[in-house]
């Protein structure tokens, strides 16, 4: 598999950035390194190209007709390779060079269980949603469970004004012209990839536990009332460091503080320290000081555990370090002695052992970005030191799906590998 062709722009007239990421998109197609006749794009606009959608995807379309399939959605950032662009009119594009019969677009037009019920295999997805679809916490676990893996991977438009979505293939019947169609708003969409596309995602937390792990023994609906057995809200005033007789001194070290939330029988620190990766992060939204109860934006109920947790930029760049590190150290080939190199046969063994990266997909908290991190574009300058100069796109989003659920504060990192 070759490089994925990518670009990214920004400018004022829709237009010139579409055409200068074109004129990108190109130069990398004639490169031989990268792929010459892609037939799957990733687009993502920031929110200030929202009422362009149509437009430009009509005008990508059109510029690239070896291109079939497109998918993406809008962010009030978007990044691409080691660049972010906040709070200003921009796009990137990446064109991956998948088979066309190893992924489906879908969207609310083309749902995905048309396609399995025509015999394709979903091992994971990539998902873009609405955050004010109806259901969506239900909507994202069945479509995960439609999956092998039951893994999905992606996140939620996030705009000031219109929350698009890009899909553009999966349908049956598309317009004879083949334009004006392909931008939604609301509900779900993306491309589900068969076993065959190689891929690895992690998922990186942006928060530093305060104290220890508890069981929640007596919660209803978003109250947290007792925590191992014991009032909720002097766990919280205890891990704040804040006298449990007088509560109110604590509001404003409680409006900094988060609540990391694992399900039973999962873990919540994973053994080196730190939030593990299947752990959600919710806002502590009100407190009860008649039943000592502790409101969460998230439904819980008795046997979650719960470790309460604050932002934290050290924590954030570290986390985000080791995710990287782990995909890079992964593709590497496997270490031999200098005895075993001897042998020529083993030597060309090693020169194939290991794996590329393709392309990337990183999907970010509108809460991170270059400010959290320290400077502008300081997050994907971490990723780049990493993994090295790969294609990559991705956009700024108010959730981050991965695993069968919604983050927040997260990023959500995944790379396309070949031999």
């Amino acid at each position: 598999m070759k490089l994925f062709p990518y670009g990214h722009a920004t400018h004022p007239h829709w237009e010139m950035a579409t055409d200068m990421v074109l004129a990108q998109l190109r130069a990398h197609m004639h490169n031989p390194a990268y792929a010459d006749a892609p037939s799957l794009g990733l687009i993502y606009i920031t929110d200030h190209f929202a009422r362009h959608a149509q437009a430009i995807l009509d005008h990508v379309a059109q510029a690239l007709p070896t291109v079939q399939h497109w998918s993406g959605t809008v962010g009030v950032g978007i990044s691409s390779n080691n660049v972010e662009y906040f709070d200003e009119p921009a796009l990137a594009v990446m064109l991956c060079n998948i088979p066309a019969e190893q992924y489906r677009v879908f969207s609310g037009q083309a749902p995905l269980g048309q396609a399995l019920s025509q015999g394709f295999v979903a091992q994971t997805a990539l998902v873009h949603a609405d955050a004010h679809t109806p259901e969506l916490s239900e909507l994202i676990e069945e479509l995960a469970h439609n999956t092998q893996s039951g893994f999905v991977f992606g996140g939620l438009a996030s705009s000031r004004t219109e929350a698009v979505q890009f899909a553009r293939g999966g349908e049956r019947t598309p317009p004879a012209t083949g334009r004006g169609h392909g931008v939604y708003s609301g509900g779900l969409s993306g491309v589900a990839f068969a076993p065959e596309v190689q891929m690895q995602t992690r998922v990186t937390q942006g928060c530093k536990p305060l104290g220890e792990v508890r069981e929640i023994t007596e919660a209803d609906d978003h109250v947290i009332y007792k925590l191992d057995g014991a009032p909720a809200l002097y766990a919280l005033m205890h891990d704040l460091d804040v006298p449990i007789d007088n509560p109110r001194s604590a509001v404003d070290k409680v409006r900094q503080t988060l609540v990391g939330l694992s399900l039973p029988h999962t873990p919540t620190l994973r053994p080196t320290g730190g939030l593990d990766d299947a752990v959600m992060v919710r806002h502590i939204i009100g407190l009860d000081p008649v039943r000592h109860g502790v409101a969460i934006a998230h439904l819980v109920e008795p046997g979650m555990h719960l470790a309460f947790c604050k932002r934290d930029a050290k924590s954030a760049k570290a986390d985000l370090l080791r995710i990287a590190t782990e995909i890079r150290e992964s593709l590497e080939p496997d270490e031999v002695s200098l005895e075993a190199a001897g042998a020529k046969d083993l030597l060309n063994q090693i020169s194939i052992a290991g794996q590329r990266i393709a392309g990337a997909i990183y999907v970010s908290c509108t809460g991170r970005g270059g400010p959290h991190f320290g400077a502008p574009s300081a997050e994907m300058q971490i990723i780049q030191r990493a993994l090295g100069d790969v294609p990559l796109v991705g956009f700024f989003a108010a959730g981050e799906i991965a695993y069968q659920q919604v983050y927040g504060y997260t990023g959500v990192l995944t790379v396309f590998t070949s031999d």
